[in-house]
């Protein structure tokens, strides 16, 4: 139970954390500004690492999940276990937000940039996911993010992804941050794609760390 507890806290701190600049900086007419927020993502992804990797693993992610099942580091009867705790998390981190910020239109929400097609957003997702799980699979023991680097290394990886690519799609990499927003604004339209994205993009990358593995 304590696995499954740490792994609703760690995302709803995730998510509280990161949607919650992006809901500050809009509100605020951009105090926070891009860069605070991609900072802002990476920083909280480290700090939960550390902070629960060695009781859940730090997943935070269904996608995670989904890729330790693949590469038979985890349980694929955990995995429903851990999106279930994680979506709770999500669901909880933007309910708060919604009801601090009930001038937010957006609420943090994973959307393609005005104009961007959904299937350009796709792509740039699945490869945001890809090399994301590539640093995590790698440093990973286990389905453990334990070790000294890997925080830095995790919430590293995030924060440049989320620098460079936020502006076009808001760098989700996480099914349940791109579902959690879309539950309260009603705007559903890219939900599937960045999904399918996010979870084609962690076995993706599973499989060609399988390819580079050392016997």
């Amino acid at each position: 139970m304590r696995k499954y507890l740490a792994e609703t806290i760690g995302t709803f701190a995730m998510i509280f954390c990161g949607c919650g600049a992006m809901t500050i900086n809009e509100v605020t007419n951009g105090s926070i500004t891009h860069v605070g927020v991609a900072a802002v993502w990476g920083l909280i992804v480290m700090a939960m690492i550390y902070t629960f990797g060695a009781t859940s693993g730090a997943h935070f992610n269904p996608a995670v999940s989904i890729g330790f099942a693949v590469a038979k580091k985890f349980a694929w009867k955990e995995v429903p276990k851990y999106f279930t705790a994680q979506l709770i998390g999500a669901v909880l981190a933007i309910g708060l937000l919604w009801y601090l910020f009930p001038e937010s239109q957006f609420l943090g929400e994973s959307t393609p940039m005005s104009g961007y097609p959904s299937l350009k957003a796709a792509i740039l997702e699945f490869i945001l996911t890809f090399i994301l799980m590539v640093v995590i699979i790698n440093i990973s023991t286990g389905s453990k993010e334990v070790g000294i680097m890997a925080g830095i290394a995790i919430g590293g990886i995030i924060l440049l992804e989320a620098m460079f690519a936020g502006p076009i799609t808001k760098a989700s990499m996480n099914p349940v941050r791109t579902l959690a927003p879309a539950l309260f604004t009603g705007r559903f339209d890219h939900v599937l794609f960045y999904i399918t994205a996010h979870i084609l993009g962690a076995i993706s990358a599973v499989y060609s760390f399988k390819l580079f593995k050392t016997k």
